[in-house]
């Protein structure tokens, strides 16, 4: 079953229809580490550059800023139905009965009344104020079942209208799988042609959950724009790098969030339809030599002596 069905509007793959039949566009503007300049890119993004997804998260530290940049950009006569607006629950607030006040608080501070995908950020639960990295028992366990549970309501009740999950393993969305009545629309990851995350990526297509891909260009430690391979596939197509690698999740089926804080960049990183990358450059992009995942989760989960996660392998279930 394929992960999602893309939908060629002129040949251009712009947007994906999920599972319950909506509809999301294949590009949004990252938020992470956005900075003091987040309502200016957002309202760049939709009015100047065209884009209608925007993912964000609480975390992140950015939701008011978010939410500035959403009014100017609905004030300046775009409507709230075109966008589609991505968050995601932190790991403090992973109790059922915190799931609906963390919700209300996203929703006030994107000055919102209903958010299009609402994801769990990571599958942990970590005590309010937990270090980096946690201190003995400062990761407790965690209700997925339950907050699931929440999660469901939160549709039902027209505040969401679709859930998803960020950073799970295949085994953590297989016992997910077994309870939840509404299943995951959309499954986030980290995916890029230097992670590939093939596991994940096969078991959400069985399952016909479309995946979100962030950290397209990898890393600033290992940044993919500056591959040779990459570079020179960008070289023959007359594009950038980073459009070479925004196209390349595309075309493997995937939305993409590139995140940039320069308006120049943010209005090249949308401009990926209307051509296609050959299949042998595909091919080329797909064998860059799996390295290391950019967000391991082990400052955030990992204590090498009290546990529960010794090891970042730990907090992945060993699967890669």
């Amino acid at each position: 079953m394929a992960s999602a069905k893309a939908t060629m509007g002129q040949g251009e793959q712009d947007h994906f229809v999920l599972k319950s039949g909506h509809a999301m566009p294949a590009v949004g503007l990252g938020t992470w580490r956005a900075g003091s300049d987040t309502a200016h890119s957002v309202r760049t993004a939709i009015t100047e550059a065209g884009y209608r997804h925007v993912d964000t998260a609480a975390e992140y530290g950015v939701e008011k800023e978010v939410g500035k940049g959403l009014k100017a950009a609905m004030e300046a006569g775009i409507d709230r139905k075109d966008l589609f607006v991505t968050s995601k629950i932190w790991c403090t607030n992973l109790a059922p009965e915190r799931v609906r006040p963390a919700l209300e608080n996203t929703l006030k501070d994107l000055q919102l009344d209903y958010i299009d995908l609402y994801h769990i950020h990571w599958p942990f639960r970590l005590k309010d104020g937990a270090h980096m990295p946690p201190e003995a028992g400062e990761v407790l366990e965690f209700d997925m079942e339950g907050v699931w549970k929440e999660m469901e309501n939160l549709v039902k009740d027209g505040l969401v209208k679709d859930i998803g999950v960020c950073n799970y393993t295949v085994t953590k969305l297989n016992r997910l799988l077994r309870s939840a009545k509404i299943p995951p629309a959309v499954c986030q990851m980290e995916m890029h042609p230097g992670w590939k995350n093939d596991k994940i990526f096969e078991a959400c297509k069985k399952h016909g959950i479309h995946i979100t891909a962030y950290s397209p260009l990898g890393s600033s430690e290992k940044n993919l724009a500056h591959d040779p391979v990459v570079e020179k596939v960008a070289n023959k197509l007359n594009k950038t790098p980073g459009q070479v690698l925004i196209k390349w999740a595309l075309q493997r089926g995937t939305s993409v969030i590139p995140k940039s804080s320069k308006d120049e960049r943010i209005k090249e990183n949308i401009q990926v339809f209307g051509w296609e990358i050959p299949e042998e450059d595909f091919k080329v992009l797909c064998s860059i030599k799996d390295e290391k995942r950019v967000l391991t989760g082990e400052e955030l989960f990992v204590n090498k002596t009290h546990g529960p996660y010794r090891s970042a392998r730990d907090v992945w279930d060993h699967e890669n």
